[in-house]
């Protein structure tokens, strides 16, 4: 039951902030709109993502914590002192294995939420293709993608 009143009461809370008040009228409406939103979005997501290992999960979380920390310092550099060596950007490819489409789209999220690499798009046939701020070398970012990322996810949602 705590699942489904989750959204619905956080929405609330939120439009509850928005409006910088808690009058009864704000709050009836702001309960039926958070009611309809909910039902309506159930439409949206047809299949239900049902996360494993949650150890595997935290330990991923802070792995894109310190690799978008890395990331920022390395762009800061490419940035600011940009006769160090010529930047070589670039778009690759790389093929994946993993089908969950709630993997796949925190996969997405990891690799644009990273500094200097942008999740460009996903073909039928499963392959990933990225954009790479400075691309030296494409094995290294396909073994990146694979063991550091991919693996954990097909873990948590396969």
């Amino acid at each position: 039951m705590m699942k489904y009143l989750l959204l619905p009461v956080a929405l609330l809370i939120m439009w509850s902030l928005l409006n910088d008040s808690i009058s009864p009228g704000q709050m009836l409406l702001g309960g039926a709109l958070a009611i309809f939103f909910t039902w309506a979005a159930g439409s949206l997501r047809p299949k239900r993502a049902y996360p494993k290992k949650v150890l595997t999960a935290m330990g991923l979380a802070g792995r894109v914590f310190y690799d978008v920390a890395r990331s920022n310092v390395s762009v800061f550099r490419i940035i600011w002192r940009p006769t160090r060596g010529k930047i070589t950007s670039g778009f690759m490819t790389i093929p994946l294995s993993m089908k969950d489409p709630h993997g796949l789209a925190v996969l997405a999220c990891i690799l644009s939420y990273t500094p200097g690499s942008v999740w460009v798009g996903l073909s039928p046939e499963n392959v990933l293709t990225l954009h790479v701020l400075d691309l030296k070398d494409e094995s290294e970012w396909v073994h990146l993608v694979h063991t550091r990322y991919e693996a954990p996810l097909k873990e948590i949602f396969e």
